[in-house]
């Protein structure tokens, strides 16, 4: 039946996709709301608002909400990330108008008690310091610090020690106030899903949202880049090289998507094999591409061993100049089947199926076909590919790198290194 949509009189945006045979649903609510739209005394509040959602409302306390949804066997969670919120449930088909209740319930009814506020502020310390603790990741919130440097694109999420111990329960329902409206939400099911019927739910428990919220946009991001280095007493080091990258909306994004698989998307790319397989200078490596709704980072992560470093790096490098010189059109037909195979495989997860119907109506307004996807696949060229690959690693990088990191070579050697690389040609214009 494919994706049906409809609109409330505030607003609200609803989507629904029925499964055949599906006799469970995954549903939430999408706020296009996250961490950057946090103002600079309140980083770490949207992520913090978020644990607080499930801490109690005017009518369920914290194990009302846990049990009423365990009662019958569903799931509930939510998720902040940079630039949106989720609360979301799975529950049997039967359950869906309690879900709906719950969902609707903490969006338009939480308490934010303080009691519970203190208590959650101890948990997301402990996150903190876990994050802190665990260099894999604390190396990617420095790449993106350093990458965004002085904005909120490249804040973590989790916030800091002084700002999460800051903020009030008055916070908190000052930034839902600001930050949630019915314009800025959409609501999506996905399974044993009737829509006209899910529709009259939802209606019963937000058609009275406010229409709009109060928003402040965030400031576009611009990519800096820079350098990082934190020498730490371990095993190993974790590296991020990275670049600036493409933005959902641009012509570039799904090139840059196939790229990051060529270069490190699995086992048969060229980081993979010959970084790992051929060289043995690390034992984990691979590329990825982040889009955002007004830039992107592209870049590429390694894990290695003290020794390693001085020649993992430059090996690297080169693997980034080759691709703009060429990709075979055997690279360009694997990338393709793995974003089309992962893209088929994600539709089998009513959840998954359920976040990306979201993503789409919040970032384009409607949601895209798979067809749609695998014509833009299937138009990208290996000329279209190397010009990208060109232009991507000549603008100034970005280098984090935590660990023992002593043989790192310095951040002006390998700037000039990526920068006086002149590439065969610039075939297509940006």
């Amino acid at each position: 039946m494919g994706v049906e949509v409809s609109r409330l009189s505030n607003g609200l945006t609803v989507a629904t996709e029925t499964l055949p045979n599906f006799e469970s649903v995954a549903m939430g609510i999408w706020v296009k709301s996250g961490a950057r739209n946090e103002r600079d005394a309140e980083h770490g509040l949207a992520h913090l608002l978020e644990h607080m959602a499930f801490k109690g409302t005017g009518s369920r306390s914290a194990w009302k909400i846990a049990s009423d949804i365990e009662d019958v066997g569903g799931e509930i969670n939510a998720a902040t990330s940079v630039e949106t919120t989720s609360f979301y449930a799975r529950v049997l088909k039967d359950d869906v108008p309690l879900a709906i209740d719950i969902l609707a319930d903490i969006l338009t009814d939480s308490k934010f008690d303080p009691h519970e506020l203190e208590r959650e502020q101890h948990v997301i310390l402990q996150e903190i310091g876990a994050a802190h603790d665990t260099p894999d990741d604390i190396v990617f919130d420095r790449f993106t610090e350093t990458a965004f440097l002085n904005q909120t694109l490249g804040r973590s999420i989790l916030g800091t020690p002084e700002t999460v111990q800051s903020f009030s329960s008055d916070q908190l329902h000052k930034f839902m106030e600001r930050q949630y409206g019915a314009d800025r939400m959409v609501v999506v099911a996905t399974g044993g899903v009737t829509h006209d019927a899910f529709v009259r739910e939802v209606e019963k428990k937000l058609g009275a949202f406010r229409a709009q919220a109060a928003i402040e946009e965030p400031h576009n991001a611009t990519y800096i880049g820079g350098d990082y280095r934190e020498h730490r007493d371990l095993m190993d080091a974790q590296i991020v090289l990275g670049f600036e990258g493409r933005a959902y909306h641009v012509r570039d994004f799904y090139a840059s998507q196939v790229l990051s698989m060529i270069l490190g998307g699995g086992m048969s790319s060229r980081l993979f094999q010959e970084v790992r397989e051929k060289r043995g200078l690390c034992y984990s490596v691979y590329a990825f591409h982040w889009g955002f709704s007004d830039t992107g980072v592209f870049g590429v992560h390694a894990a290695t061993g003290k020794g390693d470093i001085a020649e993992l790096v430059p090996v690297i490098m080169d693997e980034l100049k080759r691709a703009g010189d060429s990709i075979g059109q055997d690279e360009l037909k694997r990338a393709r089947a793995q974003y089309r195979a992962g893209l088929m495989m994600s539709h089998e997860s009513a959840a998954s199926r359920a976040s990306q119907i979201a993503r789409q109506m919040l970032l384009f307004g409607r949601p895209i076909a798979t067809d749609e996807l695998v014509d833009r696949l299937s138009n990208l060229t290996v000329d279209r590919l190397t010009d990208l690959s060109s232009r991507l690693f000549s603008t100034r990088p970005t280098v984090a790198a935590v660990g023992p990191i002593e043989m790192l070579p310095d951040f002006e050697t390998i700037n000039q290194r990526l920068t006086g690389f002149e590439p065969a040609a610039r075939k297509l214009a940006v």
